[in-house]
């Protein structure tokens, strides 16, 4: 069941269209991301969920109401703020008091609902201290708090983490999304970052310049991108341009110049003539360690890097550049002539 719905939503700023006819359905207790690069319209899509902007065109919709020019103050949202927006003279009580008490509730109400909020944050035995003694996660906790001790029908986050060091980020996405699951409350969740969104989302919206390019669960999007945009997006930057195509089975059979490639078939993939596949799908191996044939490659190392873990290559072929990654203890080397192997099933056709 759709808690809410924007309905052919337009929003503009001094004339110029960031959201134009813009459609977007939640499901009642989801957590729903808008991942984009800056300027996609996400923070404008969660500004004007939250009340901060008005449409000037559509409808907005909340469990079955016209929320579409309802006031701020009348909507029972809780907002997490990039910055924290804590209030520094005030303990970390006060500070997720500050909602209950502009609404009037009982001093006695509010000390339970504090007392039950700062365990559900884990941050028991906290309420004395000052924002300026804790930490940037212990802030951040304070601030998601805050928000849900109002007991709000939508919570809201507008990029949390990115004030946190790496570490940090990792531990307090975990928390918002355990928090998420036990309250069973509906949020939306805006990021650049995609596995942030990746790994706490039930539906991620990929966004790009006021449109969505793809909605769907986090594995779909990972494995099977819609369009070049969204795939360049979430790291496939390896792309085969194809001349001809024909369904074989299970399978897919392309050919790009003098070679012949095969792609397997997936749900909703398009009738497109262009292939992407990731640096890790690609297997590299010495002309010895892989045979010519389909979906094989030969080429000449150009620009070797070191990641760690792995080494990423750059690759020269007939068919252009291919960057590959490889764990090995002995890297190639530059001018080395290698093939690559691109899996028919990390293969995916792409609009």
């Amino acid at each position: 069941m759709d808690l809410l719905q924007l309905e052919n939503v337009s929003v503009a700023y001094d004339q110029q269209y960031i959201l134009k006819d813009f459609n977007l359905s939640i499901e009642k207790g989801h957590l729903i991301s808008l991942l984009g690069p800056s300027g996609c319209g996400k923070t404008t899509t969660l500004r004007l969920i939250a009340g901060f902007l008005e449409a000037t065109d559509g409808k907005f919709s909340f469990g079955g109401q016209d929320y579409t020019r309802v006031p701020i103050n009348k909507r029972n949202f809780g907002f997490v703020f990039q910055s924290y927006a804590l209030f520094p003279h005030m303990s970390v009580f006060d500070n997720i008091a500050f909602g209950l008490r502009q609404r009037k509730v009982k001093e006695d109400e509010i000390k339970k609902r504090v007392m039950n909020m700062l365990d559900v944050v884990s941050l028991g035995g906290f309420e004395k201290r000052f924002p300026q003694a804790l930490s940037g996660g212990q802030r951040q906790r304070v601030a998601i708090a805050r928000a849900l001790v109002i007991e709000p029908d939508l919570l809201l986050f507008d990029e949390p983490l990115s004030n946190l060091d790496a570490n940090l980020r990792v531990n307090m996405r975990v928390e918002i999304r355990r928090i998420q699951q036990e309250l069973g409350i509906t949020t939306v969740y805006v990021s650049h970052d995609q596995e942030e969104c990746f790994s706490i989302s039930d539906r991620v919206a990929v966004m790009n310049k006021g449109i969505i390019e793809q909605l769907d669960k986090p594995s779909v999007i990972f494995q099977y991108p819609k369009s070049e945009f969204v795939a360049r997006f979430i790291g496939f930057n390896n792309f085969i341009d194809f001349q001809e195509r024909e369904d074989e089975g299970s399978f897919h059979s392309l050919r790009s110049g003098d070679y012949h490639f095969h792609a397997a078939k997936a749900p909703g993939m398009p009738v497109s003539m262009k292939g992407a596949i990731r640096p890790d799908d690609i297997i590299a191996g010495t002309l010895q360690e892989i045979q010519t044939g389909d979906n094989v490659l030969t080429g000449k190392v150009k620009v070797s890097t070191y990641l760690g873990r792995s080494y990423q290559y750059v690759v020269v072929t007939p068919l252009g550049e291919f960057t590959v990654n490889k764990e090995m203890q002995q890297p190639y080397l530059s001018g080395q002539e290698i093939r690559l192997l691109f899996p028919s099933e990390k293969l995916v056709l792409i609009e």
